[in-house]
């Protein structure tokens, strides 16, 4: 027979496709495993971000709680107002302080009328220039509230822009009615007499030095009581004291048109007066002051008589720092003609200095 060639038989010749199954099937299976490593791979990250988020929530959440404690305990709360549509946005504190409930509509138009009239200009005016020059102001105001009640706020605002153009005026709003009570408080103490009221030597001082800034002078009288050392050293400083509040009192009574009413020693006052009182006036006020203060004084269970005696100077005599010295001179003739009386400080011709009876 001729030779027939070998042919291999089917099971040799499927070797080959099944070695390529074989290589197909293991790539698929290196894909899914990288597909499964990357899944959780993100899983992870994602778990992480979550976690993050959630911390950082818990932080804020925090945080808003003790900027809420805080701003509560100091009387401090966040304002917005859109531009142009006026549409205002509050916290609860700035509710709290013109007593309005919380979340309730706001209309602009009402809210300014909280604000007393000069109030309410300044706050527009400075409104209006920050938003014009893309800036912030801060003003003290005082407002009444929706109900009635006189409180001190403090306003700072800040004028946010996009692309040049105010979009929002933003701020905060505080509470200061103590810190204006104290202050207020302060000053009265650094400016008048505790036991009379009256305004104190400082202040008088400061304002005999001041008499050139649009409020000029036209005389000062200087007051020193008659009898008073007496009466403290016969019934003592209680009843000593009693007697310069009564007197202090009849003082500011009868000098309602004066400049400044001021207690500058211990037993001794001083009247400032503007310019628009002539002699005449001045004078006439003289003798209702010595009038009012030789009237019998009740104090200690006694009826105690005392009297003054007035120097008066015209600032158009000498220099507005000259004006005590010459009041003094004046006080002091009044004293050395008897007591209970006024004398006008003038200079003669050639004696600078010397002072004569009005």
């Amino acid at each position: 027979m001729p030779d027939t060639p070998y042919i291999p038989k089917g099971p040799a010749r499927a070797d080959a496709p099944r070695a390529g199954r074989r290589e197909g099937n293991g790539s698929r299976s290196d894909e899914r495993r990288r597909d499964a490593a990357t899944i959780a791979r993100l899983k992870a990250e994602l778990a992480a971000q979550a976690a993050l988020i959630a911390s950082q929530e818990v932080s804020l959440a925090h945080s808003r709680k003790i900027f809420d404690r805080a701003s509560v305990a100091a009387r401090l709360g966040v304002w917005e107002c859109s531009l142009p549509d006026v549409q205002l946005q509050w916290t609860d504190v700035v509710y709290d302080l013109f007593d309005l409930p919380r979340g309730s509509a706001l209309d602009r138009a009402e809210i300014v009328k909280c604000y007393p009239a000069e109030s309410r200009k300044a706050l527009e005016t400075m409104r209006s220039r920050a938003i014009e020059e893309r800036s912030g102001f801060t003003l003290d105001a005082e407002i009444t509230t929706f109900a009635g009640r006189s409180r001190w706020i403090r306003i700072t605002a800040t004028v946010e822009c996009e692309d040049g153009v105010p979009v929002r005026i933003f701020g905060i709003k505080q509470d200061i009615t103590e810190e204006k009570s104290q202050s207020d408080r302060m000053r009265h103490l650094a400016e008048f007499d505790a036991m009379t009221g009256l305004a104190n030597r400082g202040r008088f001082q400061a304002r005999l030095a001041h008499t050139d800034e649009g409020r000029p002078l036209g005389a000062l009288l200087l007051i020193d009581l008659d009898g008073f050392k007496a009466v403290n050293d016969t019934f003592g400083h209680v009843v000593g004291d009693e007697c310069l509040k009564t007197a202090a009192q009849r003082l500011a009574d009868v000098c309602g048109e004066a400049d400044l009413v001021a207690r500058v020693g211990g037993d001794e006052f001083a009247v400032l007066l503007g310019a628009h009182l002539d002699r005449g006036a001045v004078s006439g006020l003289a003798r209702r002051i010595i009038e009012a203060m030789g009237k019998p004084v009740a104090a200690g269970g006694q009826s105690l008589k005392l009297g003054a005696s007035v120097g008066i100077a015209f600032a158009a005599t000498g220099a507005p720092c000259d004006l005590f010295l010459q009041a003094d001179t004046a006080l002091y003739a009044a004293k050395a003609a008897g007591r209970n009386t006024f004398r006008i400080f003038k200079t003669e011709a050639g004696v600078k200095g010397r002072s004569a009876a009005a």
